[in-house]
């Protein structure tokens, strides 16, 4: 495992709570909003479930946003 790539498994364990808590709220909004066409609203609990599981590779993504973000500032950063 290369430094890199340890860094952004690192980062994504960090924000996954982040992650995660984010996919649900917006899972539970997408199902109010869902709910005027007739579905059902979801529960919390499922909204906690469905988020935990794509909050995985939603944080995975962002991680690797942030792991460039700094790449490039170190990049910049140097002399």
């Amino acid at each position: 495992m290369t430094p890199r790539t340890r860094s952004i498994a690192w980062i994504t364990l960090f924000l996954y709570p982040f992650g995660a808590g984010a996919m649900a709220v917006n899972v539970f909004f997408a199902s109010l909003i869902f709910s005027w066409v007739g579905l059902p609203v979801l529960s919390a609990a499922w909204s906690i479930v469905i988020g935990c599981v794509i909050g995985v590779p939603a944080t995975w993504y962002f991680a690797k946003h942030i792991r460039r973000l700094m790449d490039v500032a170190e990049h910049r950063g140097s002399p």
